[in-house]
């Protein structure tokens, strides 16, 4: 059985998609952009900037789930300039204190809402 998670301490979704769900232990989370979830609005003053609101949004859907970093497994990002990878990689490694998940990280052409940086995990208790 899956378990659907919302919650307002992440961006409500901007279409037919949930923000996790959990399955046979496993937690998969939507790709997060910048979207600030009070305001709606997009976090877009730096590349550092805008990766912390990503890794806030990401933190909220483990939290939510009574998950934390610790769980997270896999990770994907995708940037929109390969350039960023450094400052991104700068802030999403801070978040990781013990044994880094596997990862990806791959160059678009565009991503929603004209972000930067967009993050998916899949963590697992």
């Amino acid at each position: 059985m899956k378990t659907i998670y919302d919650t307002d301490e992440a961006p409500a979704p901007i279409g037919p998609y949930s923000q996790a769900v959990k399955i046979h232990g496993f937690l998969f989370t939507s790709g997060q952009i910048a979207l600030h979830p009070d305001t709606n609005q997009m976090i877009q003053s730096s590349i550092q900037d805008e990766t912390i609101q990503v890794m806030k949004n990401l933190e909220a859907l483990l939290s939510a789930a009574d998950y934390n970093w610790d769980h997270v497994i896999k990770a994907t990002i995708y940037l929109k300039n390969m350039a960023d990878f450094p400052h991104v990689n700068e802030v999403y490694g801070s978040v990781f204190k013990q044994s880094f998940p596997a990862r990806e990280t791959v160059q678009v052409v565009e991503l929603p809402r004209g972000a930067n940086v967009e993050i998916s995990i899949v963590a697992s208790k």
